[in-house]
């Protein structure tokens, strides 16, 4: 199907809107866009970081998700309480694939699910003193866990714990960081303002702890990788390429991390942020009392992997400018090869995406190393600084949008008609069941890595395995299979 004009795009939301009440039509006419690239900011075309529109299906997560499931779930050497309900706790262990090394249960506990279990009872009565047990109990069962973090849930904020008094009176007793963090479920509009949550409790609880610490010896080529979680591995691919060009990285954030790197990540010369979204508040504040200087990369597809390197290495010496240039013809032959086998298989296919985090935007160009076209993207939580660096990534007329319900993701899909469909897996069985190749791009549906030059590979071969699955012809949609039977019978009669 050929690409929408931007008049038919704009026709497209105009026609989507129509079934919404006045108001809803109006509010969520903001959030719907037409891409245009001569613009310098994107609240010129469209809103973001707003509440959900009462009534509708949004896909968002909640503040909690943004703290203990992104930024803190993954450092792997620190135990992480969900201090509430049991439910939020299971929900959020081991979802994210946040791969690790070290033996779980004694130097390791991110797939490890530590609960306060609240009962009716500890909401009445509160619940500090069964929290400060806890704290005790793990220091006996764990020994070798590097501090605690007390991750919130929303019946803390209503009863009033006070989970600070508690994290100080654990700290003196067992001599380790014990950070609480207010990331109460329904604060905010999203998991968004979990992130920013999680990053003041980091800069609160955790980086001044070294300050003026000078036993840790520096090089000129110390870099922190901030915002990467480690999604199947991806935080390895990418330590790869950096220290192949001669960096050395000192810190992981979060992915396969500990507290001790993010303790001496001051001491580093360049941030290096990942993910924009979750980590850019932790990033500014380092900029401003460290004067660590920061910059965003992308190490999705061959294309911004290169962009990216040279970007980095020309904030170092000609040896790190040389490294990278010797990193990128390494692996040259390699992803030659990828494109060589792929292309003629993707060439021309067209995807959709609704991701979180930097998805939107930063695998776009992996897509187009591969001769695919992104003709739908948006942010789940995203802020318009996110949309202002995705609208020079996309095409005119593409079509965005931001916090799209269920409805509107499904009637632009049916309009538009992709070849492949990126989002989470709330959308997955919708889209499979349309007859729709899907990929949950949150968790690279239990593949990965696809950062780094060998991840490119993965994310071809996965790609190209959901886009040629002959199994999508076997798909019977039900409800086109139920109107071709009235058919039937009509003509029958």
């Amino acid at each position: 199907m050929a690409a929408l004009t931007k008049e038919e795009t704009e026709a497209l939301i105009q026609e989507v809107l129509d079934v919404y009440p006045a108001q809803a039509k109006k509010d969520r006419a903001k959030h719907l866009a037409v891409n245009d690239q001569s613009l310098e900011k994107s609240n010129k075309c469209i809103t973001s970081n707003r509440k959900s529109q009462p009534g509708t299906m949004t896909i968002r997560g909640c503040a909690y998700a943004g703290s203990k499931g992104v930024v803190w779930g993954p450092i792997k050497d620190m135990i992480h309480i969900s201090h509430g309900p049991v439910g939020c706790g299971q929900y959020s262990r081991a979802g994210r694939r946040n791969y690790y090394v070290g033996t779980t249960g004694v130097n390791t506990f991110g797939t490890m699910n530590f609960t306060s279990d609240f009962t009716e009872k500890d909401i009445v009565f509160g619940g500090d003193k069964k929290l400060a047990k806890i704290i005790t109990e793990i220091e006996g069962l764990f020994p070798l866990h590097k501090g605690i973090s007390i991750q919130s849930e929303c019946p803390i904020g209503l009863i009033g714990d006070d989970i600070e008094a508690v994290a100080k009176k654990g700290n003196k007793e067992i001599g380790k960081p014990v950070v609480p963090v207010r990331c109460e479920g329904f604060r905010g509009v999203s998991q968004s303002l979990g992130h920013h949550i999680a990053n003041d409790a980091i800069r609160d609880w955790v980086l001044e702890n070294r300050d003026g610490d000078e036993s840790f010896p520096t090089t000129p080529y110390d870099v922190a990788v901030i915002g990467d979680y480690n999604i199947g591995g991806d935080a390895w691919a990418s330590r790869t390429l950096l220290e192949e060009m001669g960096l050395r990285v000192v810190a992981q954030w979060s992915g396969d991390g500990t507290i001790a790197e993010m303790e001496k990540t001051p001491k580093v010369k360049l941030n290096l942020i990942h993910c924009y979204r979750s980590m850019n508040y932790i990033a500014r504040h380092m900029e401003e009392k460290y004067k660590i200087p920061w910059i965003e990369y992308n190490f999705f597809g061959p294309t911004k992997i290169a962009e990216s390197l040279r970007k980095i290495a020309a904030l170092f010496d000609e040896t790190i400018q040389a490294g990278a240039e010797r990193v990128i013809a390494k692996y040259q032959a390699e992803y030659d090869a990828v494109i060589a086998k792929y292309k003629p298989r993707l060439q021309g296919k067209r995807v959709m995406l609704y991701v979180g985090g930097l998805r939107p935007r930063h695998v776009i160009g992996a897509y187009e190393d591969l001769g695919m076209e992104v003709v739908g993207t948006g942010y789940e939580f995203g802020h318009n600084d996110d949309y202002d660096r995705t609208i020079k990534e996309m095409g005119n007329t593409t079509l965005i949008y931001d916090d799209v319900t269920g409805y509107e993701f499904e009637e632009f899909v049916k309009r538009v008609k992709p070849d492949l469909i990126g989002s989470g897996i709330k959308e997955k069985y919708i889209f499979q069941k349309m007859g729709i190749p899907f990929r949950q791009m949150h968790s690279w549906d239990y593949s990965g890595p696809y950062h780094g030059y060998d991840g490119f590979a993965i994310f071809a071969r996965d790609m190209d395995m959901t886009l040629n699955n002959p199994c999508w012809k076997q798909v019977q949609v039900p409800w086109k299979t139920a109107e071709a039977d009235k058919v039937a019978v009509a003509a029958g009669a």
